[in-house]
Protein backbone atom coordinates (compact mmCIF):
# COMPACT_ATOMS: atom_id res chain seq x y z
CA UNK A 1 0.00 0.00 0.00
CA UNK A 2 1.31 2.92 -0.81
CA UNK A 3 0.15 6.86 0.15
CA UNK A 4 0.55 9.77 -1.04
CA UNK A 5 -0.30 13.53 0.09
CA UNK A 6 -1.96 16.36 -2.69
CA UNK A 7 -0.42 19.75 -2.11
CA UNK A 8 -3.71 20.79 -0.12
CA UNK A 9 -2.74 17.99 2.40
CA UNK A 10 1.00 17.82 3.33
CA UNK A 11 0.24 16.28 6.98
CA UNK A 12 1.76 12.72 8.01
CA UNK A 13 -0.93 10.26 6.96
CA UNK A 14 -1.24 7.36 9.82
CA UNK A 15 -4.59 6.26 8.95
CA UNK A 16 -8.06 6.59 7.98
CA UNK A 17 -10.23 9.10 9.57
CA UNK A 18 -14.11 7.63 10.76
CA UNK A 19 -16.58 10.05 11.29
CA UNK A 20 -18.91 8.27 12.28
CA UNK A 21 -22.01 10.17 13.95
CA UNK A 22 -21.04 13.54 13.94
CA UNK A 23 -22.69 15.42 16.53
CA UNK A 24 -21.95 17.44 19.62
CA UNK A 25 -19.79 15.89 22.96
CA UNK A 26 -23.20 15.31 24.38
CA UNK A 27 -24.10 13.76 21.63
CA UNK A 28 -21.32 11.72 21.43
CA UNK A 29 -21.48 10.64 24.99
CA UNK A 30 -24.73 9.57 24.84
CA UNK A 31 -23.87 7.29 21.75
CA UNK A 32 -21.22 5.99 23.46
CA UNK A 33 -23.66 4.83 26.45
CA UNK A 34 -26.30 3.02 24.42
CA UNK A 35 -24.02 1.42 21.79
CA UNK A 36 -22.30 -0.09 25.07
CA UNK A 37 -25.29 -1.46 26.33
CA UNK A 38 -26.33 -2.54 23.17
CA UNK A 39 -23.21 -4.18 22.78
CA UNK A 40 -23.01 -5.60 26.16
CA UNK A 41 -26.05 -7.11 25.87
CA UNK A 42 -25.47 -8.59 22.65
CA UNK A 43 -22.27 -10.34 24.54
CA UNK A 44 -24.85 -11.49 27.64
CA UNK A 45 -27.81 -13.01 24.83
CA UNK A 46 -25.55 -14.88 22.80
CA UNK A 47 -22.89 -16.08 25.43
CA UNK A 48 -26.32 -17.14 27.18
CA UNK A 49 -27.22 -19.18 24.35
CA UNK A 50 -24.14 -20.92 23.74
CA UNK A 51 -23.81 -21.26 27.59
CA UNK A 52 -27.15 -23.30 27.55
CA UNK A 53 -26.50 -25.15 24.53
CA UNK A 54 -23.04 -26.15 25.77
CA UNK A 55 -24.62 -27.29 29.39
CA UNK A 56 -27.61 -28.99 28.53
CA UNK A 57 -27.21 -32.38 26.85
CA UNK A 58 -30.70 -32.18 25.39
CA UNK A 59 -29.62 -29.17 23.08
CA UNK A 60 -26.65 -31.13 21.79
CA UNK A 61 -28.64 -31.75 18.05
CA UNK A 62 -27.99 -30.39 14.86
CA UNK A 63 -30.41 -27.44 14.90
CA UNK A 64 -28.64 -25.89 18.57
CA UNK A 65 -25.27 -26.52 17.51
CA UNK A 66 -25.76 -24.46 14.06
CA UNK A 67 -27.44 -21.87 16.84
CA UNK A 68 -24.76 -21.96 19.05
CA UNK A 69 -22.08 -21.46 16.09
CA UNK A 70 -24.64 -18.81 14.77
CA UNK A 71 -24.38 -17.01 18.06
CA UNK A 72 -20.30 -17.60 18.53
CA UNK A 73 -20.77 -16.01 14.60
CA UNK A 74 -22.63 -12.74 15.99
CA UNK A 75 -20.42 -12.24 19.03
CA UNK A 76 -17.56 -11.99 16.63
CA UNK A 77 -19.40 -9.87 14.04
CA UNK A 78 -20.13 -7.25 16.29
CA UNK A 79 -17.12 -7.01 17.92
CA UNK A 80 -15.59 -6.26 14.45
CA UNK A 81 -17.02 -2.73 14.45
CA UNK A 82 -18.38 -1.50 17.79
CA UNK A 83 -15.43 -1.67 20.25
CA UNK A 84 -13.47 0.30 17.39
CA UNK A 85 -16.61 2.70 17.23
CA UNK A 86 -17.19 3.06 20.62
CA UNK A 87 -13.40 4.47 20.83
CA UNK A 88 -14.45 6.76 18.21
CA UNK A 89 -17.17 8.11 20.08
CA UNK A 90 -14.53 9.29 23.43
CA UNK A 91 -11.90 10.19 20.33
CA UNK A 92 -10.80 13.79 19.29
CA UNK A 93 -9.01 12.51 15.99
CA UNK A 94 -11.25 9.32 15.31
CA UNK A 95 -8.15 8.02 13.94
CA UNK A 96 -8.52 4.35 12.34
CA UNK A 97 -4.34 2.97 10.88
CA UNK A 98 -4.49 1.01 8.05
CA UNK A 99 -3.82 -1.99 8.71
CA UNK A 100 -6.74 -1.78 11.17
CA UNK A 101 -8.87 -0.61 8.65
CA UNK A 102 -8.29 -3.49 5.91
CA UNK A 103 -8.25 -6.12 9.07
CA UNK A 104 -11.94 -3.94 9.92
CA UNK A 105 -12.67 -4.55 6.20
CA UNK A 106 -11.80 -7.99 5.67
CA UNK A 107 -13.20 -9.55 9.47
CA UNK A 108 -16.63 -7.53 8.65
CA UNK A 109 -17.45 -8.90 5.62
CA UNK A 110 -16.05 -12.07 5.88
CA UNK A 111 -17.97 -12.81 8.92
CA UNK A 112 -21.55 -11.08 7.01
CA UNK A 113 -20.73 -13.46 4.56
CA UNK A 114 -20.55 -16.67 7.09
CA UNK A 115 -23.50 -15.43 8.53
CA UNK A 116 -25.45 -15.75 5.23
CA UNK A 117 -24.07 -19.45 4.93
CA UNK A 118 -24.92 -20.42 8.40
CA UNK A 119 -28.57 -18.84 7.62
CA UNK A 120 -28.59 -21.03 4.43
CA UNK A 121 -27.42 -24.17 6.52
CA UNK A 122 -30.24 -23.53 9.53
CA UNK A 123 -32.66 -23.48 6.52
CA UNK A 124 -31.49 -27.13 5.31
CA UNK A 125 -31.80 -28.26 8.49
CA UNK A 126 -35.23 -27.15 9.00
CA UNK A 127 -36.03 -28.18 5.55
CA UNK A 128 -35.26 -31.72 6.55
CA UNK A 129 -36.55 -31.65 9.65
CA UNK A 130 -39.93 -30.60 8.57
CA UNK A 131 -40.06 -32.19 5.03
CA UNK A 132 -37.94 -35.71 5.37
CA UNK A 133 -38.77 -36.45 9.44
CA UNK A 134 -38.39 -39.78 8.99
CA UNK A 135 -35.07 -39.77 7.50
CA UNK A 136 -33.75 -36.31 9.23
CA UNK A 137 -31.17 -38.33 11.94
CA UNK A 138 -29.50 -40.28 9.14
CA UNK A 139 -29.62 -37.26 6.92
CA UNK A 140 -28.16 -34.84 9.44
CA UNK A 141 -25.31 -36.57 11.43
CA UNK A 142 -23.19 -35.15 13.69
CA UNK A 143 -20.76 -35.53 11.25
CA UNK A 144 -22.11 -33.86 8.34
CA UNK A 145 -23.36 -31.24 10.80
CA UNK A 146 -20.02 -30.88 11.74
CA UNK A 147 -18.70 -30.64 7.89
CA UNK A 148 -21.41 -27.93 7.66
CA UNK A 149 -20.28 -25.72 10.38
CA UNK A 150 -16.49 -25.68 9.37
CA UNK A 151 -17.76 -24.97 5.03
CA UNK A 152 -19.54 -22.43 6.73
CA UNK A 153 -16.98 -20.64 8.63
CA UNK A 154 -14.22 -21.07 5.62
CA UNK A 155 -16.39 -20.15 3.12
CA UNK A 156 -17.06 -16.66 5.12
CA UNK A 157 -13.46 -16.17 5.56
CA UNK A 158 -12.08 -17.35 1.72
CA UNK A 159 -14.82 -15.00 -0.16
CA UNK A 160 -13.45 -11.87 0.70
CA UNK A 161 -9.98 -12.43 0.83
CA UNK A 162 -8.70 -11.56 -2.74
CA UNK A 163 -10.62 -8.46 -2.42
CA UNK A 164 -8.79 -7.31 0.78
CA UNK A 165 -5.78 -8.38 -0.61
CA UNK A 166 -6.29 -6.15 -3.65
CA UNK A 167 -7.50 -3.03 -1.74
CA UNK A 168 -4.05 -3.08 0.62
CA UNK A 169 -1.94 -2.99 -2.46
CA UNK A 170 -3.60 0.06 -4.20
CA UNK A 171 -2.54 3.64 -3.33
CA UNK A 172 -4.24 6.25 -1.77
CA UNK A 173 -4.33 9.70 -2.03
CA UNK A 174 -5.38 13.19 -0.63
CA UNK A 175 -8.61 12.81 1.79
CA UNK A 176 -8.11 10.35 4.45
CA UNK A 177 -11.86 10.80 5.48
CA UNK A 178 -14.25 8.31 5.89
CA UNK A 179 -17.96 9.18 6.28
CA UNK A 180 -19.09 6.03 7.77
CA UNK A 181 -18.55 4.10 11.31
CA UNK A 182 -16.55 1.44 9.50
CA UNK A 183 -14.07 0.76 7.15
CA UNK A 184 -16.55 0.16 3.80
CA UNK A 185 -15.24 -0.72 0.14
CA UNK A 186 -17.22 1.98 -1.46
CA UNK A 187 -15.55 4.87 0.49
CA UNK A 188 -12.14 3.34 0.56
CA UNK A 189 -12.40 3.33 -3.30
CA UNK A 190 -12.98 6.67 -3.49
CA UNK A 191 -9.58 7.53 -1.77
CA UNK A 192 -7.57 5.61 -4.03
CA UNK A 193 -4.76 7.81 -6.24
CA UNK A 194 -5.71 5.64 -9.14
CA UNK A 195 -9.68 5.11 -10.07
CA UNK A 196 -9.94 1.39 -11.02
CA UNK A 197 -13.81 0.83 -12.93
CA UNK A 198 -12.87 -3.35 -12.30
CA UNK A 199 -11.91 -3.56 -9.23
CA UNK A 200 -14.98 -1.56 -7.94
CA UNK A 201 -16.83 -3.70 -10.46
CA UNK A 202 -15.92 -6.97 -9.12
CA UNK A 203 -16.22 -6.31 -5.43
CA UNK A 204 -19.46 -4.62 -6.06
CA UNK A 205 -20.28 -8.26 -7.82
CA UNK A 206 -19.06 -10.03 -4.95
CA UNK A 207 -20.74 -8.12 -2.08
CA UNK A 208 -24.24 -9.20 -3.47
CA UNK A 209 -23.79 -12.47 -4.87
CA UNK A 210 -23.64 -15.05 -2.21
CA UNK A 211 -26.75 -12.60 -0.71
CA UNK A 212 -28.71 -13.12 -3.83
CA UNK A 213 -27.79 -16.77 -3.87
CA UNK A 214 -27.88 -17.91 0.04
CA UNK A 215 -31.44 -15.74 0.04
CA UNK A 216 -32.74 -17.47 -2.69
CA UNK A 217 -32.05 -21.29 -1.25
CA UNK A 218 -33.37 -19.92 2.15
CA UNK A 219 -36.65 -18.79 0.38
CA UNK A 220 -36.73 -22.11 -1.57
CA UNK A 221 -36.24 -23.98 0.97
CA UNK A 222 -39.00 -22.34 3.13
CA UNK A 223 -41.74 -22.37 0.13
CA UNK A 224 -41.06 -26.12 0.13
CA UNK A 225 -41.62 -26.24 4.11
CA UNK A 226 -44.69 -24.36 3.35
CA UNK A 227 -46.06 -27.03 0.68
CA UNK A 228 -45.69 -29.46 3.73
CA UNK A 229 -47.38 -28.05 6.62
CA UNK A 230 -50.15 -26.48 4.33
CA UNK A 231 -50.90 -30.47 4.09
CA UNK A 232 -50.27 -31.27 7.47
CA UNK A 233 -54.24 -32.10 9.06
CA UNK A 234 -54.19 -31.03 12.14
CA UNK A 235 -54.11 -27.45 13.13
CA UNK A 236 -51.76 -28.22 16.29
CA UNK A 237 -49.07 -29.98 13.87
CA UNK A 238 -48.94 -26.70 11.63
CA UNK A 239 -48.32 -24.76 14.86
CA UNK A 240 -45.70 -26.87 15.82
CA UNK A 241 -43.85 -26.99 12.63
CA UNK A 242 -43.97 -23.63 12.42
CA UNK A 243 -42.32 -23.06 15.98
CA UNK A 244 -39.60 -24.97 14.35
CA UNK A 245 -38.94 -22.47 11.74
CA UNK A 246 -40.19 -19.35 13.13
CA UNK A 247 -37.41 -17.73 14.68
CA UNK A 248 -35.18 -18.31 12.05
CA UNK A 249 -37.22 -17.38 9.39
CA UNK A 250 -37.77 -13.77 11.79
CA UNK A 251 -33.58 -13.40 11.70
CA UNK A 252 -33.72 -14.05 8.15
CA UNK A 253 -36.26 -11.69 7.19
CA UNK A 254 -34.40 -8.74 10.06
CA UNK A 255 -31.01 -9.69 8.75
CA UNK A 256 -31.67 -10.18 4.63
CA UNK A 257 -34.01 -6.98 4.26
CA UNK A 258 -31.57 -4.55 5.55
CA UNK A 259 -28.50 -6.39 3.55
CA UNK A 260 -30.71 -6.11 0.31
CA UNK A 261 -31.22 -2.69 0.89
CA UNK A 262 -27.82 -1.73 0.98
CA UNK A 263 -26.34 -4.77 -1.09
CA UNK A 264 -28.98 -6.09 -3.12
CA UNK A 265 -30.51 -3.18 -4.86
CA UNK A 266 -30.55 -1.95 -8.20
CA UNK A 267 -28.00 1.16 -7.82
CA UNK A 268 -25.15 1.05 -5.27
CA UNK A 269 -25.16 4.42 -4.67
CA UNK A 270 -26.91 5.36 -0.96
CA UNK A 271 -26.02 8.53 0.98
CA UNK A 272 -23.70 8.36 3.40
CA UNK A 273 -26.53 9.26 6.10
CA UNK A 274 -28.82 6.05 5.22
CA UNK A 275 -25.72 3.62 4.32
CA UNK A 276 -24.88 4.14 8.05
CA UNK A 277 -28.71 3.85 9.44
CA UNK A 278 -28.83 0.52 7.52
CA UNK A 279 -25.62 -1.08 7.86
CA UNK A 280 -26.18 -0.44 11.51
CA UNK A 281 -29.47 -2.10 11.52
CA UNK A 282 -27.89 -5.69 9.84
CA UNK A 283 -24.94 -4.98 12.12
CA UNK A 284 -25.57 -3.90 15.75
CA UNK A 285 -29.64 -4.36 16.06
CA UNK A 286 -29.80 -7.69 14.26
CA UNK A 287 -27.28 -9.07 16.39
CA UNK A 288 -29.05 -7.87 19.23
CA UNK A 289 -32.35 -9.13 18.50
CA UNK A 290 -31.41 -12.65 17.44
CA UNK A 291 -31.07 -14.12 21.25
CA UNK A 292 -34.60 -12.62 22.51
CA UNK A 293 -36.44 -13.65 19.11
CA UNK A 294 -34.68 -17.83 19.07
CA UNK A 295 -35.55 -17.53 23.39
CA UNK A 296 -38.93 -16.40 23.37
CA UNK A 297 -40.01 -18.94 20.29
CA UNK A 298 -37.91 -21.79 21.36
CA UNK A 299 -39.80 -23.51 24.42
CA UNK A 300 -36.89 -26.21 24.55
CA UNK A 301 -34.17 -23.11 24.66
CA UNK A 302 -36.26 -21.27 27.48
CA UNK A 303 -35.87 -24.36 29.53
CA UNK A 304 -31.94 -24.48 28.99
CA UNK A 305 -31.45 -20.60 29.93
CA UNK A 306 -33.64 -21.17 32.94
CA UNK A 307 -31.40 -24.26 33.79
CA UNK A 308 -28.24 -22.48 33.10
CA UNK A 309 -29.27 -19.54 35.26
CA UNK A 310 -30.10 -21.63 38.41
CA UNK A 311 -27.15 -23.24 38.24
CA UNK A 312 -25.17 -20.25 38.12
CA UNK A 313 -27.32 -19.28 41.02
CA UNK A 314 -26.27 -21.97 42.78
CA UNK A 315 -22.52 -21.68 42.07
Amino acid sequence: MKISNTPNNTSNITGFILLGFPCSREGQSLLFVLFSGAYLLTLMGNGSIICAVYWDQRLHTPMYILLANFSVLEICYVTSTVPNMLANFLSDNKVISFSGCFLQFYFFFSLGATESFFLAIMAFDRYLAICRPLHYPTLMTRRLCSNLVVSCWVSGFLWFLIPIIIISQMSFCGSRIIDHFLCDPSPLLALTCKKAPVIQRVISTLSPVPIIILFSFIMGSYALILRVVFKVPSAAGRRKAFSTCGSHLAVVLLFYGSVLVMYGSPTSEHEAGMQKIVTLFYSVVTPLLNPVIYSLRNKDMKNALQKFLRLQKGT
